[in-house]
């Protein structure tokens, strides 16, 4: 975006821009002057260093037989906008938290785009209170690894399906064999389940990162149970004596396999 275009983006008129930008470049200078550098009618400087004046973007000094103008410098204009604006922020979402009431009746939203998702899966994670249940490729897993962590310092179960290599070092954990993960769809998937009230599955859907989100009954009952079902496996299995598994049918032991990864001898 040109500079014009980012002024225009934080309030500024395309006028107000033109006037403000020739002032950065040659300063003290009259409307007169400002006219001819910005390239606008005389009649609309004057409006646009009234309005600049007013929002504290210029500086103005009557002399006897001239009034001159210099701009506010650009750090200490931006500074002032960018408090202001975050205290316009903090107001908003106090606000609108205020009258906002949640009326989930089971709907399956829809969110696109990867970026979207991980924001949103990141806010979930905020939000946690009791448990975390996630299913997360690594990319996922270092997007959300501060949030993660954040909820496991709040005492919140975290409980974790690791469909790639990086480790997680809170939580109970488990790494889904790859061959399964790929069989399976798993690679790209992500799963976050809070407090058994609200889930999120995105996974890429054609040539675009899709989420499903929803506060169904079912369908958060289902996918908490999966990723439960998974790490309770996984730990069972583990702790299982070579005699026990040496009993197991072959088939058995392909089940085996293909939901732990174990395999004969180890």
């Amino acid at each position: 975006m040109s500079l014009l275009e980012n002024l225009s983006a934080i309030g500024f008129t395309e006028y107000e821009a033109k006037v403000y930008l020739a002032l950065l470049k040659e300063y003290p200078a009259t409307g007169y002057q400002l006219s001819k550098q910005a390239g606008i009618p005389r009649s609309m400087v004057y409006e646009a260093l009234g309005r600049l004046e007013v929002r504290g973007a210029v500086l103005k000094a009557e002399e006897a037989r001239v009034t001159l103008y210099r701009p506010l410098p650009p750090d200490v204009l931006l500074n002032r906008l960018e408090q202001g604006y975050a205290r316009l922020l903090d107001a908003l979402r106090r606000d609108l938290n205020a009258i906002y009431l949640s009326q989930e009746v089971g709907h399956l939203w829809m969110l696109r785009g990867e970026e979207r998702v991980l924001n949103y899966a990141e806010h979930m994670l905020e939000h946690a209170e009791r448990e975390v249940m996630l299913v997360l490729n690594d990319a996922h897993l270092r997007h959300l690894h501060a949030a993660i962590v954040a909820a496991d310092e709040r005492n919140v179960y975290i409980g974790a399906l690791l469909t790639g290599e990086a480790p997680l070092e809170v939580g109970i954990t488990i790494h889904h064999p790859p061959h399964e993960t790929a069989l399976h769809n798993l690679t790209d998937s992500l799963v976050v389940v809070t407090d058994e009230r609200e889930v999120l599955i995105a996974s890429t859907q054609g040539t675009e990162y899709t989420a499903t989100i929803t506060a169904n009954n079912n369908m958060v009952r289902i996918s908490r149970q999966f990723v439960w079902m998974e790490l309770f496996a996984h730990r069972i299995f583990s702790r299982l004596p070579a005699e026990a598994l040496q009993q197991l049918s072959d088939d058995e032991r392909a089940a085996l396999q293909a939901v732990t990864g174990w395999a004969a001898g180890t």
